[in-house]
């Protein structure tokens, strides 16, 4: 039995892909805050209850999920009584497993996780760390796992997916410059969209961004022209160093 403490888009995305067209979904225990989403995945799964307090929560649950955000972690879970046989989940970006093990005590199991929306359709590739089998179980019923070495280095994990806003924003942009040229913005948006999209599922199937980079330019052409620009003007170390100082908070 499964319990999320914090139900926003991404404990909708684990429950979703924990439920459906699963024959036999395990039971779900769902926090009352965010109570509109917790009832509408209610709706739509039959395993999912929505209970009447975080309490309750863990009083139900043998795997608890903390999905809250990181600034009212503390706050959240500091109110709350854990059982000694607890495994609790955590995907609060930041905090660590000393912070956590502070929190939860007397619970002792606990991982961390970087859980993505993907795992709405099964498909999350989800950094877990330390590894723990029972946490295994529940990330392996949404997709794969990764598990890194130690614990900083998930850090930089979690600092690479703060780069998803960007890249839509880069993608944003070339739309709007479309739309600028007299195209249609519905289409603009739309052909974007489905070029990026497409070039998605290339990279579903890449072993090496590099070698995949080569492969949609040519010698003297347009791609390489546009890459050429954006290298000139320090776009990829401007990018390392957002990454540098993301990395600097989760590591603060």
């Amino acid at each position: 039995m499964y319990g999320f403490v914090g139900a926003g888009a991404l404990t909708a995305a684990i429950v979703e892909g924990l439920g459906d067209g699963v024959a036999e979904p395990p039971a779900v225990f769902l926090s009352p805050r965010n109570r509109a989403v917790g009832l509408e995945l209610a709706g739509r799964f039959p395993n999912v209850r929505v209970c009447d307090s975080n309490q309750e929560v863990l009083d139900r649950a043998a795997v608890v999920v903390l999905a809250v955000r990181p600034q009212v972690g503390a706050e959240v879970v500091g109110g709350l009584v854990f059982r000694p046989d607890h495994v609790v989940v955590s995907a609060l970006a930041g905090v660590s497993l000393a912070r956590l093990k502070e929190w939860i005590a007397p619970a002792t199991e606990v991982v961390r996780t970087i859980p993505l929306p993907a795992a709405a359709r099964r498909q999350s590739l989800t950094v877990l760390y330390p590894d723990q089998p029972v946490a295994r179980e529940l990330l392996e019923r949404v997709g794969g796992v990764v598990v890194p070495g130690e614990e900083s280095t998930l850090e930089a994990f979690s600092a690479a997916t703060a780069t998803f806003a960007a890249h839509l924003d880069y993608l944003a942009t070339v739309a709007d410059w479309l739309a600028a040229q007299g195209v249609k913005e519905e289409d603009a948006t739309g052909y974007i969209a489905h070029i990026f999209g497409q070039l998605g599922q290339s990279l579903g199937r890449a072993t090496s961004l590099t070698a995949l980079t080569e492969e949609h330019m040519t010698p003297g052409g347009l791609n390489e022209q546009v890459l050429g620009d954006l290298r000139g003007e320090g776009m990829p170390d401007m990018v390392r160093r957002a990454l540098d100082r993301v990395l600097g908070r989760l590591r603060g």
